[in-house]
């Protein structure tokens, strides 16, 4: 498999996960969904996890930079030993063609380190994996009040392919 190529924004880097990283998973998701007003994000969220983290799905963390002081006050950078965001992609069927397709599961950022590139250098990253794999879609789902994610989306040349609707009953 080719190497992917050096993260784009500087001072960010990503390191691959592993399966060993299920719990950390569960809690970038659980700040993920807050983020966007949930206020039970327990058991469904590792559900989740335990469901559709395996062998064949990809989980990388973001790592970025934190500003330090260097002796005579001068400022540095130090880099995070906890990830900043993540991406998790897995794969998802097209039920109207049957074909196989990488599907994100988590796009995350945390809100200090967002509009700066990094969702779109992320996303970039998916979809160059994807290829690598041999799918011919990437495919993801976003709520419909969370405008910035959309907005990168459309932007980025995704489209609308469905609407999930539910009833509370």
């Amino acid at each position: 498999m080719p190497e992917q190529p050096p993260f784009p924004i500087q001072n960010y880097r990503l390191e691959a996960g592993s399966l060993l990283d299920r719990a950390r998973l569960v809690k970038f998701m659980q700040r993920a969904y807050r983020d966007l007003g949930a206020t039970e994000t327990g058991a469904h969220l590792a559900a989740t996890v335990n469901r559709h983290f395996n062998k064949q799905s990809k989980l990388w963390w973001l790592i970025g930079p934190k500003a330090t002081l260097q002796a005579g006050g001068l400022p540095g950078i130090h880099a995070y030993h906890e990830p900043i965001g993540c991406l998790w992609l897995g794969e998802a069927i097209d039920q109207r063609t049957g074909d196989k397709q990488a599907y994100v599961f988590l796009l995350y950022i945390e809100r200090g380190h967002r509009r700066k590139g990094l969702g779109s250098a992320l996303m970039q990253h998916a979809q160059r994996w994807a290829k690598q794999q041999g799918y011919s879609q990437i495919s993801l789902q976003v709520f419909e009040d969370n405008h910035s994610a959309i907005k990168l989306y459309l932007k980025m040349g995704y489209r609308p392919q469905a609407r999930w609707m539910s009833l509370d009953i």
